[in-house]
């Protein structure tokens, strides 16, 4: 299994709207990956590692696939329509990583 994260990093006054990512964006990818997407998460950064300083983050999401292979044949198709909605929730640009799932508990 694979878990894709695309993480927005903490900019100070960018602008991110958790709602429209949580209720409209997520969904949306769900919708288009359909059951290649087995599920994922949204999250709000809210400090770093040393107290009173800002998250690393934002604003990230986690969402798993199968496989690489999966990931890319359902994703590919959407990329634009999902790249596209973007400026809808935020001006930041995310960081994204592919990472292979050894164990989850």
């Amino acid at each position: 299994m694979i878990k894709v994260s695309v993480m927005y990093p903490y900019q100070k006054d960018a602008r991110f709207d958790f709602e429209y990512y949580r209720d409209k964006h997520m969904p949306l990818l769900k919708e288009l990956m359909g059951d290649a997407c087995l599920k994922y998460a949204v999250e709000r950064g809210l400090g770093g590692g040393v107290p009173g300083t800002p998250p690393t983050y934002l604003g990230l999401c986690h969402f798993y696939c199968e496989s690489l292979e999966v990931f890319q044949k359902s994703f590919g198709p959407h990329a634009e329509v999902l790249n596209g909605d973007i400026p809808n929730y935020t001006d930041l640009v995310p960081v994204i990583q592919i990472s292979e799932v050894l164990i989850e508990v």
